[in-house]
């Protein structure tokens, strides 16, 4: 077995791109930290569509080697229901997720982290009442291993979060339901440009992705409100049978879980525990993307926690919910306003939303200037309430 500290600064559950990025940032400030990942290979199960944008490569300063990247991307045709649809400019990659998973490990790892795979941790301990370290399995054998901060990166559904105490419950309405296949053998319309699909029929409070990962490979997937009695696959199901350019193909991957669009915590911070990533409900909630904003609160949360080492108080890490608001969370609490508009949208108001929005920068819309759709569909005649 290889060597493991049974003390350390900063113990991070998850090894998803927060636990990674967050664990590199913080080797490379020169804390002890290590990381443990239930899972026995670094990425895998892949739940996601595996997109990544080229601003939230530059706003981390990331150079993405080619082997993580299935595909480079310069656009997006967005479809109204009626099938008509909008042509969109923006750079960006579809990613091969397991490799990039991996790679950012590997990363951290070369910074000085310690990594540990197939590590499940099942529980906290406490010492006169406060959290002191976690307890798991690592490899088949129980270890307990103390740290000063305990990072939750470890999902949706983030144990670290109940065991120390932050609530993060929020309305089953803001968690979708999500389900993707990795097809090959199909006609894609142009290997360069994702395609999504809008409609109440096609994706109830959602959509359906086609995202090219290469010549006639792609993921092809539906997010939809968790709550939908007929499930996310059953509109995927339906989505690939109407179109003869998918239904000839195999499937090759497949893929599925929760996705929260919404309900960010007021407070992502309990004494010496902090919340990142999904755990922490950091995703875009009008596309469900969520790499990019892990990685972005990881790195705040880096710096956060490296102060609060410096000056030993736990205290200091309640500056990471400030921080965090300031630079992403006040911008998304917008693009969430942005989704409970579009979502009450007919099919038909989709129609002449699309036709409306001909033209316009829809990046730039979909990312937070949501005043620009109120004015467009004031415009058209639509009654909005709350404005």
């Amino acid at each position: 077995m290889i060597k493991i500290d049974k003390e350390v600064d900063v113990i991070i559950v998850g090894c998803g791109p927060a636990g990674s990025w967050c664990a590199k940032r913080l080797a490379e400030y020169g804390v002890n930290v290590i990381v443990l990942d239930r899972n026995e290979e670094i990425g895998t199960p892949v739940r996601c569509g595996e997109g990544f944008s080229k601003t939230i490569e530059e706003r981390l300063n990331l150079k993405l080697p080619s082997f993580c990247i299935a595909q480079k991307i310069d656009g997006a045709f967005i479809y109204a229901p009626n099938g008509k649809f909008v042509e969109v400019k923006g750079f960006g990659y579809v990613l091969e997720r397991k490799m990039f998973d991996k790679w950012l490990a590997i990363e951290a790892s070369n910074a000085g982290a310690k990594i540990l795979a197939k590590s499940y941790v099942y529980d906290l301990i406490k010492e006169k009442g406060k959290i002191a370290g976690i307890k798991a399995n690592i490899v088949g054998e129980d270890m307990e291993i103390k740290g000063k901060i305990i990072v939750g990166a470890d999902g949706v559904e983030s144990m670290i979060a109940k065991k120390a105490g932050i609530n993060t419950t929020c309305s089953p309405f803001l968690v979708d339901s999500g389900f993707e296949y990795e097809l090959a053998n199909i006609k894609l319309r142009d290997e360069k440009k994702l395609e999504i699909f809008l409609g109440n029929e096609v994706a109830p409070r959602g959509y359906v992705w086609i995202f090219p990962k290469g010549k006639n490979r792609a993921n092809v997937g539906v997010g939809i409100v968790g709550s939908n009695e007929k499930g996310a696959r059953y509109y995927l199901d339906k989505f690939i049978a109407s179109r003869e350019e998918l239904r000839k193909g195999s499937i090759i991957e497949v893929k599925g879980g929760a996705i929260p669009v919404g309900g960010f915590l007021r407070d992502m911070v309990k004494e010496n525990v902090l919340l990142v990533g999904d755990a922490a409900h950091q995703v875009n909630p009008i596309h469900g993307g969520g790499i990019g904003e892990a990685m972005t609160a990881s790195e705040i949360a880096a710096k956060v926690i490296k102060k609060a080492l410096d000056k030993n108080d736990s205290k200091v890490l309640k500056e990471y919910n400030t921080l965090w608001y300031k630079s992403r969370g006040n911008t998304l609490k917008k693009i969430e306003k942005l989704r409970e508009i579009v979502e009450k949208l007919s099919d038909d108001q989709l129609n002449k939303l699309a036709e409306a929005l001909e033209g316009e920068d829809i990046y730039d819309i979909t990312h937070g200037n949501y005043l620009k759709l109120v004015k467009t569909l004031l415009k058209l005649g639509f009654k909005l309430a709350g404005f």
